[in-house]
């Protein structure tokens, strides 16, 4: 059983009783009031933190390549693994900071990280929007939701497993399909609709850009298909050791943040939207004291939760933000029933959730059984 961090209040929200359209007011009102003086991006942390783990990402890289020792290769490719995770995962901030908040750095992160890992930045945008929306926040309309926990136990390690397979996708998706498409329309549309967000729900399809999107767009696409083609004619000169090695990383990046994406959510809810309240109830805080956390959750998704209400709060502001949020009287009610300890309890409790359907599906069709038996 997850164990919560729990610390009761002396004195509980008088108003929130917990239904699924009804908000905290104390809650929301203590988000809002508490961190008015935390919303600066602050180019002093983001650019040093960005460029640095992609520094040290590609260098381990590079050392896993040319090394000929295994320990040396695996060790090496474990620091890349984490340092290019952290790095990808701007991706994140990139969404919700204004565009005017860090001049370059949008433009900086899609030349050193976006596109060469293959997932330029409009891979995320629009659609992580839709994610926030308090309407379509866990609706059928939401790109990256999936109600896991009220699905079948084999979907648990399918879903992480398909990230293994990430890599190579990325490679055919850019390298291949994005210059057909400039040939065949159908595929370009395709490719724009089913391959061109980072989306779990199987049934989503983007729109076209917006107007003012397109251009920087089509930039980005061309620069991450020029780069696809370089990666697969690299085999061709450089042989193909570096292509598999750099594969591996990509690969246990793709795996690690699948493994994220599976415990930042309880993905309990059917499809009915949601209040801010119950969206953030549905969604994950893993906070120190633990320090592994910031590992798998890096750039601060260890918050993930507080993120949800306040998704234009800076990373580096989120644990400042917790600290006075989980210390508020009429707000930690509420606010600390999102804390968990760790990916492990998470894990098994979205798994108890799945085998829990299961047996109340097997024992519903053995009761329907022996009522039709004569």
């Amino acid at each position: 059983m997850t164990q919560q961090l729990a610390n009761p209040p002396a004195k509980a929200s008088p108003t929130y009783t917990g239904a699924r359209n009804e908000d905290d007011k104390a809650l929301l009102r203590a988000a809002v009031e508490l961190t008015r003086d935390l919303g600066e991006a602050k180019a002093s942390i983001y650019w040093p933190d960005m460029l640095g783990s992609a520094l040290v990402g590609y260098a381990a890289l590079a050392g896993a390549i040319v090394s000929d020792t295994l320990w040396v290769t695996l060790l090496l490719g474990v620091i890349a693994t984490l340092a290019l995770y952290r790095a990808l995962l701007f991706i994140h901030e990139l969404t919700h900071i204004h565009r005017d908040a860090l001049p370059g750095f949008r433009t900086a992160w899609n030349i050193l990280v976006g596109i060469p890992m293959l997932m330029p930045s409009f891979m995320y945008e629009d659609g992580h929007t839709i994610h926030h929306s308090r309407k379509r926040y866990g609706t059928p309309d939401d790109p990256e939701y999936l109600p896991l926990a009220l699905m079948k136990p084999w979907s648990l390690p399918v879903f992480v497993l398909v990230a293994l397979l990430a890599p190579i996708g990325l490679v055919i998706r850019y390298g291949i399909l994005a210059p057909l498409g400039l040939l065949i329309p159908p595929l370009r549309r395709l490719n724009w609709e089913r391959f061109s967000t980072l989306a779990i729900n199987p049934d989503f399809r983007r729109r076209p850009p917006a107007d003012g999107d397109r251009k920087r767009f089509i930039l980005l696409e061309t620069g991450a298909a020029i780069w696809g083609i370089v990666v697969i004619a690299s085999v061709f000169w450089i042989g193909w050791r570096p292509l598999v090695v750099a594969l591996a990383v990509f690969s246990a990046v793709g795996i690690l943040n699948q493994l994220r994406t599976l415990v930042a959510h309880l993905w309990e809810n059917d499809g009915e939207p949601m209040s801010v309240t119950a969206q953030y109830l549905d969604t994950v805080n893993v906070p120190p004291p633990g320090f592994i956390a910031a590992l798998w959750a890096p750039v601060g998704l260890r918050y993930h939760a507080l993120h949800h209400l306040l998704p234009s709060l800076p990373y580096h502001s989120l644990g400042e933000a917790h600290r006075r949020l989980a210390a508020h009287e009429l707000a930690q009610a509420t606010y600390n029933r999102a804390h968990y300890r760790g990916m492990a309890p998470l894990v098994g409790k979205i798994a108890s959730s799945t085998m829990g359907r299961r047996q109340s599906s097997v024992q519903q069709k053995g009761a329907a059984s022996a009522e039709a038996t004569p």
